[in-house]
């Protein structure tokens, strides 16, 4: 040890090694996980598919099964769940049908109109230049005709592929739905003995937070769907149901989704209505965002989910990043969940409750 060197620098630089080489070893196992995820991720989103349906169609079961036989009443359930879902998109495509005339010739008028109004002050644009940027569009897609039916036919295998998702998901909540309980219980008897108690604290955390989580988010989306419904219809601009329905999906996706919804719904309105009607929509933009930010979600998310916004935003953009659009749904109830189950662990070492019954419990008790 050189003269003037403190003692305890050593024992600090052991103790930094210590958590250094525990922090690699955390960091790897964390990284074979996620490529795991990564090579299997259509498994993943089926499963989360499966507990969200299950999240909203298991108290319904539950109603009907007072009266019914179990597996009677989860058939009945899931085939009024899917009926539902084929009749709001029958009612989507009917509409557009419908419209279908109306709207070519809408935005033809729309196209003209908006060149017109691009020519005029204050932008003075030189009509030749315009017409310029419509045929370099048509030689674009000319020139890359084989490259965009190479992407058509590639769109129709990632359309085979959310179908088997769709389906992996929709066979697994009807396990979940039916004996969701029983499932929980066999792989809580496979944890140690040490530890099922805190398992059974933080699974009914996690379950908790995460229906919480579901049934807020639906609501919030329907909620928001049905004024951007009403609003555009009011103001005259086509195919308002698609776009109510674009919003509710939309919206699923906190603080980017509905912007980017109404962004589309102020494209289709410039184009059909014109720049007024456009202006109107980008101010319902502003104003959807204040009540589902200061209204909605305080009012029917935060007895469930307890973030901060900055946190959530930064979770949505991390998400998007590793995952793509699945990212930025999963993320904000994945981080949810993880705190739920992190505060209620704390507070159980805390008090000392730990020890919990030994019965099993499952996801019909734990929501």
């Amino acid at each position: 040890m050189e003269p003037g060197t403190p003692p305890q620098v050593f024992p600090m630089l052991r103790t930094a090694a210590a958590y250094a080489w525990r922090l690699l070893a955390v960091g790897a196992v964390v990284y074979a996980v996620f490529a795991v995820l990564g090579r299997f991720h259509e498994i993943g989103v089926a499963v989360f598919l499966g507990l969200v349906i299950t999240a909203l169609l298991r108290p319904v079961a539950d109603v009907v099964a007072r009266g019914l036989p179990r597996p009677l009443a989860v058939a009945l359930t899931l085939l009024g769940g899917i009926a539902l879902v084929l009749g709001v998109l029958a009612l989507v495509g009917e509409a557009v049908a419908g419209e279908r005339t109306t709207l070519v010739r809408e935005f033809r008028e729309g196209i003209e109109r908006i060149e017109n109004w691009l020519e005029r002050p204050p932008f003075r644009l030189n009509p030749e230049a315009l017409s310029d940027v419509q045929s370099r569009i048509g030689q674009w897609l000319s020139s890359h005709r084989s490259t965009l039916v190479s992407e058509a036919v590639s769109g129709a295998h990632r359309l085979v592929t959310v179908l088997a998702t769709l389906a992996l998901g929709l066979f697994c909540s009807v396990f979940f739905i039916h004996s969701g309980d029983r499932q929980w219980a066999w792989a809580r008897e496979q944890l140690p003995r040490s530890v099922r108690g805190r398992a059974e604290i933080g699974a009914r955390a996690a379950w908790r937070t995460f229906t919480g989580y579901t049934h807020g988010i639906v609501l919030v989306a329907a909620t928001n769907a049905v004024l951007v419904g009403i609003a555009l219809w009011l103001l005259g601009v086509p195919l308002a149901v698609p776009l109510a329905l674009l919003e509710f999906f939309a919206a699923f996706v906190p603080l980017i989704g509905s912007p980017v919804a109404l962004a589309v719904a102020a494209v289709v309105a410039l184009a059909a209505q014109g720049p007024l009607v456009a202006l109107i929509v980008i101010a319902l933009i502003v104003i959807i965002g204040q009540i589902e930010g200061h209204l909605l979600h305080p009012l029917v998310m935060s007895w469930a989910v307890r973030l901060h916004p900055l946190v959530v935003a930064i979770s949505v953009i991390a998400g998007a990043i590793a995952a793509g659009v699945v990212g930025a749904v999963v993320a904000v109830p994945l981080v949810s969940v993880f705190w739920a189950v992190l505060t209620a662990l704390r507070e159980a070492r805390r008090v000392g409750a730990t020890d919990v019954a030994s019965e099993p419990r499952g996801p019909k008790e734990l929501g």
